[in-house]
């Protein structure tokens, strides 16, 4: 929450609080110095706090006119104070609310090759903490406005729109984006986003999320370039973990949780070359690199410059340009990986 907002709110609480020991302190003068009901005690005590000037439910003595005299002045001060308090606050949250909105587009208008992450639930989520673990910058995009709350204090960019309108996409930064999460709960709405997408931007990278395995070919058809089934997802997992019991629990152990969970790391090959490697094109193995001694990770899969997956290379492989090198290791030989190659 914003701090000034939470501020006002504060103060908002104060006044209450006040108005309300006032009344309770009404209540009780005219009760015990009147001698009126509750009934009538609370009676007087309103009309007098709000001064609308019905008259008295009985003539008042002198010890009363003073108390009633003291019960005014004091309302003057605390429902003036309140009412105050309260135009102040509406009029602020007003303000920083379109202080706020005008912050975070300027930050997301100065983004580029991020992410768009279409849906806050519980797919989006999940896929804001993995991209927040690798430090990827990220754009939410979320059509429910009780949820701005949430991605305030989640930290993350966003943008409170329907991800169907071309207009909330381009607010995201669509143009700009490399990569694009559609995770919303209806097959329908991820279809037309994907469709979209594809036309605001020919090259971005599509994710999308589908309930049902029909949708498959659509969403592919549409544009997207990877469709996860995550009920499918969910059951093969289940199944596995009967079938294949030691492997699962070894794979949900290499799940990135948070920065110091992190077990696997995609690199790019010419992140491993010097730039003077790079200009005489000097060709790299993974023997060369010699990874193990140096950080501790060792080297579980290999990316030609084709997109093409290669498990378990061996040592004498030639790591060509434009690919990739897949490594596992403990977080702190991660972390020393990143270290030794200046990796962001």
């Amino acid at each position: 929450m914003n701090p000034l907002i939470k501020f006002f709110r504060t103060k908002i609480y104060t006044a209450v609080l006040l108005l309300v020991v006032l009344m309770l302190i009404g209540v009780t003068g005219y009760k015990m110095i009147s001698g009126y009901s509750w009934v009538n005690a609370f009676y007087m005590t309103v009309i007098t706090m709000t001064t609308v000037g019905f008259g008295e439910v009985t003539p008042l003595d002198d010890p009363s006119k003073i108390f009633t005299i003291f019960l005014i002045l004091a309302s003057v001060v605390i429902v003036g104070y309140a009412l105050s308090i309260i135009t102040e606050y509406i009029l602020s949250k007003n303000d920083v609310e379109e202080l706020i909105q005008k912050k975070m587009q300027k930050r997301i208008d100065n983004l580029r090759g991020h992410i768009v992450i279409c849906g806050y639930g519980r797919n989006g989520k999940q896929a804001a903490r993995k991209l927040l673990a690798y430090k990827k910058q990220f754009v939410v995009i979320e059509k429910d406005k009780e949820m701005e709350e949430r991605l305030q204090i989640d930290g993350v960019s966003y943008v409170i729109g329907n991800a169907n309108e071309d207009e909330t996409l381009i607010q995201a930064g669509i143009g700009k984006a490399s990569c694009l999460i559609s995770a919303l709960p209806n097959d329908a709405d991820n279809l037309f986003v994907v469709l979209s997408t594809r036309q605001l931007n020919k090259s971005i990278n599509i994710i999308s999320r589908a309930s049902l395995e029909t949708s498959y070919k659509k969403l592919k058809l549409a544009g997207a370039n990877n469709v996860i089934l995550p009920d499918k997802i969910g059951g093969d997992h289940m199944a596995s973990l009967v079938v294949v019991p030691g492997l699962m629990e070894f794979i949900d152990n290499l799940s990135i949780v948070g920065k110091s969970n992190i077990n696997i790391e995609e690199v790019a090959v010419e992140k491993l070359y010097k730039t003077k490697e790079v200009r005489t094109k000097e060709v790299r193995t993974i023997k060369d690199l010699d990874l193990r001694k140096k950080t501790g990770c060792t080297v579980i899969g290999y990316k030609n410059e084709n997109g093409e997956y290669l498990v378990n290379p061996e040592a004498e492989l030639e790591l060509a340009l434009n690919s990739k090198i897949i490594v596992l290791g403990r977080p702190e030989q991660i972390d020393a990986l990143n270290s030794e190659y200046n990796i962001n």
